[in-house]
């Protein structure tokens, strides 16, 4: 748990954790469940409360039916949204920051989405055999190890896109390294990823690659502060990475663009949650 935690102002705290506080006895018999059980309780309590789309909505992504191929998913660890004909992702966003990690080992349980709509064919970890591709995780799994529940979560397929082995275990994680060191260093971080293009299908068609992998990184030097404590001087990081053989010892910061020029890629309008003024300096800016 986040040791501030508690030093919140009271009215933001979760409402459980607000009950046992005006509660002295219900307060003793949580305190003593919550050693018992490695404090769930309160974590799962901090989880409820976190915004995966605290920067927008992208490609207003909403849960109907008819908009099967920008289909809004909501989950306690990340928010994405699904395109059915392409069998993957369009985008997934999530938060990070300490309290996702821990020791927990990787799960590896790869398996279709239960959740998806019942009539919807469902891929699953067998339709990446034999492909040429790994299972790229988007969400990754080593920003989810604090419970072996978050850590299993990020495997459905829902979370995953056809990535080539040079790019997934090059750059891409190179970057979630990167990302995961800056969370040690207490920062919070909001990031979202996807694809765009289309190369040859797999799984007999069930699944399209994209021709590229991009991934956007908004940099908080203060925790729990959400959009409102995005300035012109927040850190940002974009990246637009070929989805190839041949880039495994490539630097990410090869591959390092504008979050201007990744809209003009996929029509997605980032940030969108941040006030406009701010937004436009921070989609025009590119890392040094």
């Amino acid at each position: 748990m986040n040791p501030f935690f508690f030093l919140q102002p009271f009215h933001k705290l979760p409402t459980v954790v607000r009950m046992t506080l005006r509660s002295p006895s219900l307060m003793v018999v949580l305190l003593c469940l919550t050693v018992l059980t490695g404090c769930s309780l309160f974590q799962n309590a901090i989880k409820s409360s976190v915004d995966h789309l605290a920067l927008g909505n992208p490609s207003q992504a909403r849960v109907v039916l008819a908009n099967a191929n920008n289909y809004l998913m909501k989950k306690p660890q990340f928010v994405l949204s699904y395109n059915r004909a392409k069998g993957i992702p369009n985008w997934v966003s999530w938060q990070l920051d300490q309290t996702w990690l821990g020791e927990v080992e990787r799960r590896n349980n790869f398996r279709a989405d239960q959740s998806l709509p019942p009539k919807w064919e469902k891929v699953d970890a067998r339709d990446y055999s034999r492909s040429g591709y790994d299972r790229g995780h988007m969400a990754p799994s080593g920003d989810r190890t604090n419970t072996e529940a978050n850590n299993a979560a990020t495997f459905v397929m829902t979370n995953i896109i056809p990535q080539t082995p040079d790019n997934n275990r090059g750059p891409w994680v190179d970057l979630e390294n990167h990302c995961r060191d800056l969370v040690e260093e207490g920062k919070e971080l909001f990031i979202m990823a996807g694809g765009y293009g289309e190369k040859t299908t797999i799984a007999n068609g069930k699944v399209i690659p994209p021709q590229n992998l991009w991934k956007i990184v908004v940099v908080m030097d203060e925790t729990d502060l959400g959009v409102k404590g995005i300035s012109p001087n927040t850190s940002t990081i974009a990246v637009d990475i070929p989805n190839q053989q041949g880039i495994k010892r490539h630097e990410w910061q090869d591959y390092q663009v504008t979050i201007d020029s990744l809209e003009k890629q996929t029509g997605y309008d980032f940030l969108s949650d941040v006030p406009k003024p701010i937004q436009d300096v921070l989609e025009s800016r590119r890392l040094p």
